[in-house]
Order: structure tokens, then sequence, then C-alpha cells
């Protein structure tokens, strides 16, 4: 049991060596992470351009998110970080879009009720 534990113990650090070895970008990760965010947006975009529906939206959760999403791109500038700038630069686009229909929707539901 000693001997297998070692044995084990042994390859395991052969192999931690040689992965540390690999060079690995991490600056990838930011922009898969990025691309995943980004378009995550863009099914309810493209709802909301057939439908033109948004009441099922919070107006206070898009307001919120969207100017995180400013916020980060802001950030992603000043430190420069192209992941961030791009992910969130293309994040921008239907999230104001959507941010600008559900407050038209709003204001257009209040005109009608006076």
């Amino acid at each position: 049991m000693k001997n297998l534990f070692l044995c084990s113990a042994r390859i395991f650090l052969l192999l931690l060596q040689k992965f540390s070895l690999m060079t690995f970008d991490i600056v990838i990760i930011g922009y898969i992470a990025g691309f995943c965010t980004a378009t995550a947006q863009f099914p309810q975009a493209l709802k909301v351009i057939k439908t033109g529906d948004t009441q099922s939206i919070s107006l206070g959760m898009y307001t919120i998110m969207t100017l995180g999403i400013l916020f980060w791109f802001t950030y992603g500038l000043l430190i420069p970080d192209w992941p961030m700038i791009l992910a969130n630069g293309v994040c921008l686009i239907p999230s104001i879009y959507i941010l600008y229909i559900t407050v038209r929707n709003i204001a257009r539901t209040k005109k009608q009720v006076l």
C-alpha cells in the first residue's frame, strides 16, 4: 500500500512538472468569458425586436446591469484590457437597446392610462 502511494505521488509530481512547463495564456479565458456574457444578451434583444414586448423585463435590473456593463467597459479602457473592452462593448449594444425599449414601453403605458 505504501509503495502504491509513493508511486502515485511520483506520477502526480511528474505530471505536475510537465504541465507547469506548458505555457497557457490566461487571456484566452477572458475572451471566452467575454464571448459568453456578450452573446447572452442577444437572445433577449432579438425577442424584444420581434415582439416589442418588455412587460416581463425588470426596469431596475436592466438599468443596474447596463450601468455595470458600462462601468466594466470603462474600466477595461482604463487598464487597458482587450477581453474586457470587447466583451462589454459588444454587450452594451443589446443591453442599451433593451433598456431603451423597456423605458419607451413604460412611458407609452403611462400615457395610455392618463
